[in-house]
């Protein structure tokens, strides 16, 4: 029998990980499979262990793990898997699938597009875009979001989205705002690309306040559970299915 394992990152916040739990519990109404279980990388229950126990003790044969996370980095590629294959050994006879996260997908240049719109402030010909992820010592991670700014560029045809990254990444936020500031672009659109910001929206705001110049910063939503994503979530578990 087959199970679906969806595997998050966690939060130290309890109102990031209602909200992922809540998140999935909306994308497993959407999917066929008898048996689907969530958890937790870290920072919060049930870890992936508990949650693979739970897919056996309900009849699982094969489980098809799916890490839920929105760029590649070491965890999609190392920590997730690892620990996976931990388990694995103690349940032999179980076959073991694993997929892969969101990635880059035209889905989420659609719902970038529309957390610009959603701040009321119209795209002009000396406006730019800047793409703030969490940042990774994974050069896969900016590998992702850099091919997503270039996607977004295409679409909405400003000269310049950059992107940069609260912590580990090239450069950093504070960096980003600067070249920004150096563009001669007169507004900047400042996307949070993240699921779940806790306190960092307010620090984020807090930082670009500081900016004494004169282009318009304009901070728009993180990414959030968007239902875009619970779409691509569903094509993920589509491909994990299919082998």
């Amino acid at each position: 029998m087959d199970a679906i394992l969806y595997i998050m990152h966690g939060s130290r916040v309890s109102k990031g990980v209602e909200q992922a739990a809540a998140f999935i519990n909306r994308c497993m109404q959407s999917v066929e499979v008898p048996i689907q279980e969530y958890c937790f990388l870290e920072l919060a229950d049930p870890n992936i262990e508990a949650a693979f126990q739970r897919c056996i003790e309900r009849g699982a044969t094969r489980i098809h793990a799916l890490p839920v996370l929105l760029l590649t980095a070491a965890h999609a590629k190392e920590d997730i898997p690892t620990e996976l294959s931990r388990i694995h050994k103690y349940f032999p006879e179980v076959e073991l699938r694993y997929g892969r996260p969101v990635g880059v997908d035209s889905n989420m240049v659609d719902i970038l597009v529309e957390k610009i719109q959603a701040t009321g402030e119209a795209l002009t010909a000396d406006s730019m875009v800047l793409l703030v992820g969490r940042g990774s010592s994974d050069p896969d991670v900016k590998r992702d979001l850099v091919q997503i700014a270039e996607l977004l560029k295409q679409r909405i045809g400003v000269v310049r989205v950059n992107d940069c990254y609260l912590t580990a990444s090239f450069p950093s936020f504070e960096e980003g705002l600067q070249t920004a500031k150096e563009s001669g672009m007169k507004k900047v659109f400042v996307i949070p690309y993240l699921l779940f910001t806790g306190i960092l929206m307010k620090n984020m705001e807090k930082t670009i306040k500081k900016l004494d110049a004169e282009n318009k910063y304009v901070l728009c939503d993180y990414i959030g559970y968007h239902p875009l994503i619970e779409k691509v979530l569903k094509e993920r578990v589509n491909e994990i299915l299919e082998g």
